[in-house]
């Protein structure tokens, strides 16, 4: 984050921008929001006030400071807005712009029906497997834990097909622990318009992805979080994703929460939780008027 901070500082000296926007919650984003802040230059932050409230996620850190050092705020949720109040954030520095990713969703998803041909490539039908990931290092750093996930995994593949495009990071940690792969169906990591499709085109999704979450209600998945808390929290409370901790023993098994709850997660539909697909106009009006 140090060398970030100062390579960006060198970038804003150098190309004197009018304003500075950073979208999301990694290392960079924070160490543009706070280079930019320090030169005085304008911060316009993109997809702000999300909480998961677990503070030994660096993400979360990220997220907050990144807020409050903002002058624009553009939230994908009523609910980020709220937060975002709550915390003492300046009403008219809030903007609920609904969420790019949406608008991605919408523009690549078109892309991926035209272009994209795994599903013929793997010869599946539509609908007719479970797609997941896993990648996050509290799930892959744990042998317990991954032991855990590809067991369970394994179990459902037994019974239904299931897909798992599989991570560098979960590959390496696969081998150097020994976990053998026995019914799932793995596959080198694809592209974005051949993810698109896969999710677009599976029965369920489960991930601990903070964006495959939000990809999966986009298209209409019912979707389980291999997680126990999630930024998305609008998707739990709508019924259409279910927390599930894998680093804890006892808890619900995936495969259990499949047979009880597949037919109402796949069947509950919600109205739209992050706008009409037209967020990034929203938002460059806003910063085209802060300039």
């Amino acid at each position: 984050t140090a060398k970030m901070l100062s390579g960006i500082e060198q970038a804003i000296l150098a190309e004197k921008p009018n304003a500075v926007i950073v979208y999301g919650d990694t290392n960079s984003t924070l160490a543009g929001a706070l280079a930019a802040v320090k030169l005085h230059v304008p911060v316009c932050h993109v997809e702000a006030g999300l909480r998961s409230f677990n503070r030994k996620m660096p993400e979360e850190i990220n997220r907050i400071m990144t807020d409050h050092a903002s002058d624009l705020l553009f939230a994908p949720t009523e609910r980020a807005v709220n937060q975002l109040t709550s915390e003492g954030v300046a009403v008219e520095k809030i903007i609920l712009s609904g969420d790019v990713m949406y608008d991605a969703a919408l523009y690549y998803g078109n892309r991926a029906d035209l272009e994209s041909r795994i599903i013929e490539r793997l010869n599946v039908a539509p609908g007719g497997y479970i797609l997941a990931t896993i990648h996050r290092a509290e799930n892959t750093d744990s042998p317990e834990t991954l032991s855990r996930i590809i067991q369970e995994l394994d179990w459902v593949a037994s019974e239904r097909n299931v897909i798992l495009p599989i991570h560098p990071r979960t590959r390496s940690k696969l081998n150097s622990l020994g976990i053998r792969v026995k019914n799932i169906t793995l596959l080198e990591p694809v592209g974005y318009l051949d993810m698109i499709k896969l999710e677009k085109n599976a029965t369920l999704i489960i991930t601990d992805s903070g964006g495959v979450q939000k990809e999966a209600y986009f298209f209409g998945k019912a979707c389980i979080t291999l997680r126990a808390e999630t930024e998305w929290v609008e998707l739990v409370e709508a019924g259409v994703n279910r927390l599930v901790d894998m680093t804890k023993a006892q808890r619900p098994s995936i495969n259990n929460l499949i047979s009880s709850d597949f037919n109402i997660l796949t069947n509950n539909k919600t109205p739209s939780l992050y706008g009409t697909g037209n967020a990034a106009q929203k938002i460059v009006e806003q910063i085209d008027m802060l300039l």
